[in-house]
Order: structure tokens, then C-alpha cells, then sequence
């Protein structure tokens, strides 16, 4: 059985969902669900889609949406 309890707080089987290799226990524990290696793959995919925009005389703002960027620097003409 897939995921089963060894005793109350041990699982035996502690793999990755993405490639099935071993998850360490403390990650595991924390809930991560994949390995260090899938997990990066997928932090990196995620990153991938962001962006840092300055906002004029104010913070910077992380953007994930790109339509969001259309218009942001009101300072740069005119945007369609």
C-alpha cells in the first residue's frame, strides 16, 4: 500500500511524486512532496514568469501577470 504507516508517525515509503526517488524525512515532515531536485526544477519553472517592476516614485512590485505591464510606465507614451 502506497504511503503507508509504519508505526504512528513514520511513513515507509517517503518518495517523490514527480520522479519516485527518495524524499528525505525532514522534508517530508515540513510537506514537501518532492525531491530536492524536482522541487528545484519546479521553483525554476515558476520563476521563470515573474518579473520586478519599478513603479514611478514609488516601490518596486513584482508582476506574475504580463498584461499587468501594459501601461505601467506612464511616463513612456502612449501604450495599446
Amino acid at each position: 500500500m502506497n504511503g503507508s504507516l509504519t508505526d504512528g508517525n513514520e511513513r515507509d515509503d517517503l518518495n517523490c511524486c514527480w520522479c519516485g526517488d527518495n524524499v528525505a524525512p525532514r522534508r517530508w515532515g515540513l510537506g514537501f512532496r518532492s525531491c530536492m531536485a524536482c522541487g528545484e526544477l519546479q521553483a525554476v519553472k515558476e520563476r521563470a514568469s515573474w518579473c520586478i517592476a519599478p513603479m514611478h516614485k514609488s516601490n518596486y512590485i513584482l508582476v506574475t501577470n504580463k498584461d499587468d505591464l501594459v501601461g505601467l510606465n506612464n511616463k513612456g507614451g502612449l501604450v495599446r
